[in-house]
C-alpha cells in the first residue's frame, strides 16, 4: 500500500511536467473537438427526437402531463436533454479514455522508464494493435456492464457505486496492459498483472472516482444543459487529466512491480548457479592431491 500511495504522489508531480500537459492538448483536440462539432451540430436535433419518442409513448406522456399539471413544466423541458446527456456522458467518457491509452501512455511510459528504471529491458510482449484491440474489448465490455446495470440504478446507493466499479475495472484492465506492453514479456506481463491484481483493482477504483468528478459540472441544473456542447469539451478537458495521471500512476506501480520480479529472477538464477561454481573450483586444500 505505501508503494502504491508513493507511486500516487510521484505520478500527481509528473503531471505538473510542461511535456506531460502539452501532450495532454492531442487527445484533447481529437476528442474534445469531435465531442463539440457532434454536440453542436447534433444536440438540438437528438433532444427533438427524445422528445417526440417521450411523448409517443403513452404512459410517459401521461406522466409528462400530469408534471404540467402540478406546475413542473420545467422538469418536463429537462427530461429530454437528461436522458441524451446521460446516453452521450459514457461515449465521452471512453472516448477520452482511449484517446488518453492510445496516445499519451506510450509516451508517459517511456518518460516513467528513462526516469526510475533506465536499465529495464524492453521485451515487447505485445504489438500496438493488440493493446488496441485489447482497450477496444475493454471498453465494449464496460458499455453493455452499464447498459445492463441501468435498472440497479433506480436503488439510490447502487447510482452512486457502480458507474465508479465500472470505470475503475475499465480503467485497470487498459493501463495496466498498455504499461507492460513495450517492457514486459507477454508472461511477465501476465505474471505481474495476476500478483498485483488487487492493487491495481484498487488503484483502478480510486481512478474511477476521480473519473465521476466531472459530473459535477451539471449540478448547475437547466443553465448546464443550455451550455451542454460547451460543458462536454470542458468535461472532455478534466477527463484527459484524470486519465494522464491514471496512465502514470500505473506505469510508475507496474513498471515498479516488473523490476522487482526481474530482479527476483536473478538473484533465482545466480543462488542456483552457486553450487556449480563451487565445483568447478575445489577448495584450495584439495586442489594439490592427485586425481582419484
Amino acid at each position: 500500500m505505501i508503494d502504491v500511495l508513493v507511486c500516487a504522489w510521484r505520478a500527481a508531480l509528473n503531471c505538473l511536467h510542461p511535456r506531460v500537459l502539452l501532450w495532454c492538448l492531442l487527445p484533447l483536440l481529437l476528442a474534445g473537438g469531435a465531442t463539440f462539432a457532434l454536440g453542436w451540430l447534433y444536440w438540438e436535433s437528438a433532444v427533438a427526437a427524445v422528445r417526440d419518442t417521450l411523448e409517443a409513448w403513452a404512459m410517459v406522456d401521461a406522466l409528462l402531463r400530469w408534471l404540467d399539471s402540478i406546475g413542473a413544466g420545467s422538469l418536463r423541458m429537462m427530461l429530454a436533454p437528461l436522458i441524451v446527456l446521460a446516453l452521450a456522458l459514457p461515449v465521452v467518457v471512453i472516448a477520452s479514455l482511449l484517446a488518453v491509452a492510445w496516445l499519451m501512455t506510450p509516451v508517459l511510459t517511456t518518460m516513467v522508464a528513462r526516469r526510475r528504471f533506465p536499465g529495464l529491458e524492453r521485451r515487447h510482449g505485445a504489438a500496438w494493435w493488440q493493446g488496441v484491440l485489447w482497450s477496444l474489448a475493454c471498453a465494449t465490455a464496460a458499455l453493455l456492464a452499464l447498459g445492463l446495470s441501468l435498472p440497479l440504478w433506480l436503488v439510490p446507493p447502487l447510482a452512486f457505486v457502480l458507474p465508479p466499479l465500472i470505470w475503475g475495472w475499465l480503467t485497470c484492465r487498459v493501463f495496466a496492459f498498455d504499461v507492460l506492453a513495450d517492457h514486459a514479456s507477454a508472461d511477465e506481463r501476465r505474471l505481474v498483472l495476476v500478483t498485483q491484481r488487487w492493487p491495481l483493482l484498487a488503484m483502478g477504483l480510486v481512478c474511477g472516482l476521480l473519473g465521476a468528478a466531472p459530473a459535477l459540472l451539471w449540478a448547475a441544473g437547466a443553465a448546464s444543459l443550455i451550455f451542454a456542447p460547451l460543458l462536454i469539451v470542458v468535461a472532455v478537458a478534466l477527463y484527459t487529466l484524470v486519465f494522464a495521471f491514471s496512465a502514470l500512476w500505473f506505469a510508475h506501480f507496474a513498471l515498479g512491480a516488473l523490476a522487482r520480479l526481474r530482479s527476483h529472477e536473478a538473484d533465482e538464477r545466480s543462488a542456483a548457479a552457486e553450487p556449480k561454481v563451487e565445483a568447478a573450483h575445489p577448495p584450495p586444500a584439495l586442489q594439490g592431491l592427485p586425481a582419484p
